[in-house]
């Protein structure tokens, strides 16, 4: 493939997804949903009769080019989610957020699990809590947006969601970890653990984490020195890049555990404390989310398949929606109730964690990569983003109506004319 192949079709999804994502924004849904949308529309080009445009943006070359530079965009995003996680959180909310993340993750892994398990039966153990592991996602960002206009976001609830959210990303990122490092290690690996293979992947999983938190204590004291001789300097977000990439490689490569748990596990480290990490933070962002991230959201709405679902698969799509939203809802507002929190904040909390994006399909990608999961599962993704994303601003912001309503003036005399 020449390189000049690849250009026209960067330059149609860069274009529909800024439009799209714009779009989005304006009615109040994260960008992430104009990026897949953008997806869709070029992903109707594949039905056009003349074959050379359909070569233009669908070629085997040229899918395969469009494919490396989305899985560098998927790095990145959870390279920068890991930057922005902010551990402090977990100390204003103590241990509360902690038992709304464990339930907010159980729940909805064992529904997903138990759904896949019902209607697909031959897949396997392994391939069931793949499904279940990615109902295990939360992103807040429409949450904390509507708590910020509310004026809740820095009260008792509103911190624990936000705590809750950071916790759940690094549990679901773990499960994901050993879930992928399992799928390396053979059809039957971790399931017997008298296995040598299954004891291999778990001291390898062990030792990664081991490793990657030794030289993140190394990389820190590195990065202090350089931000103390010469603060926003651009080798500070350039060697950050280099340790992302390194540790994704490294995961992958080396450890049998997936690329963006690594960059991850790097945002985390690197990130927190640093007094540069907003710096690093912005330049990420604006790399990513500049090129490498619309490329990635863009082709999962090109590559959406419709030819996997069959009547039943349709029927589980279905029950894994609202598994999905009922796990989140159920799970954390239960955690939150055993916190003592009221019913209406248990309610509240919730479905502040019910919202999903970039992250589930993160999960799904990694899922069907590893063969454990079936590619029509996207479609089904799709909806659970859109759902939850519409879904979660208007029944918050109805379950505050009573209190934020100002209160009504006393009724005065009726006027002539007017009747009572």
């Amino acid at each position: 493939m020449e390189a000049f192949e690849v250009l026209l079709p960067l330059a149609l999804i860069l274009l529909l997804s800024k439009l799209m994502g714009l779009g989005a924004h304006k009615i109040g849904m994260p960008a992430v949903i104009g990026m897949l949308v953008a997806g869709v529309l070029i992903g109707c080009i594949n039905y056009i009769p003349w074959a050379p445009l359909r070569q233009a943006f669908f070629g085997e070359d040229v899918k395969k080019g469009i494919a490396i530079i989305g899985k560098i965009g998927v790095v990145l995003i959870m390279f920068s989610t890991g930057l922005g996680t902010d551990l402090k959180k977990l100390k204003q909310t103590g241990g509360a957020a902690v038992v709304i993340t464990l339930f907010g993750v159980v729940v909805p892994m064992g529904l997903g699990t138990l759904v896949a398990f019902l209607f697909m039966p031959g897949e396997g153990l392994l391939s069931w809590l793949f499904y279940g592991a990615i109902l295990t996602a939360t992103s807040v960002s429409v949450t904390v947006a509507v708590l910020k206009e509310l004026g809740k976001l820095d009260t008792k609830l509103g911190t624990s969601v936000v705590a809750a959210a950071v916790i759940d990303d690094v549990i679901g990122i773990i499960v994901l970890s050993v879930l992928t490092g399992f799928s390396s290690g053979g059809e039957n690996a971790g399931w017997d653990w008298f296995d040598p293979n299954a004891a291999l992947v778990a001291i390898k999983i062990v030792v990664f984490f081991a490793a990657a938190i030794a030289l993140g204590v190394a990389l820190r004291k590195i990065f202090d020195i350089m931000e103390r001789r010469a603060p926003h300097n651009r080798r500070v977000p350039i060697i950050s890049l280099a340790a992302c990439f390194f540790y994704a490689y490294c995961a992958e490569k080396i450890f049998g555990v997936a690329d963006i748990t690594g960059a991850y596990v790097a945002g985390i480290l690197l990130g927190g404390t640093l007094s540069e990490t907003p710096y690093v933070e912005n330049k990420v962002d604006t790399m990513g989310y500049l090129f490498f991230s619309p490329v990635f959201f863009a082709s999962i709405g090109m590559n959406l398949d419709f030819s996997g679902i069959t009547p039943s698969f349709l029927a589980f799509g279905a029950v894994y929606v609202v598994a999905a939203l009922a796990g989140k809802f159920l799970g954390c507002g239960l955690g939150a109730k055993l916190c003592k929190f009221s019913w209406m904040d248990s309610v509240r909390t919730g479905l502040g964690m019910m919202v999903r994006a970039e992250v589930i399909l993160i999960c799904a990608e990694r899922g069907v990569t590893a063969g454990l999961v079936s590619g029509a599962v996207y479609p089904f993704v799709f909806l659970i983003i859109l759902l939850s994303s519409v879904l979660t601003p208007i029944l918050l912001k109805w379950s505050y109506k009573k209190e934020a309503a100002p209160k009504k003036p006393p009724l005065s005399p009726p006027e002539w004319g007017e009747t009572m």
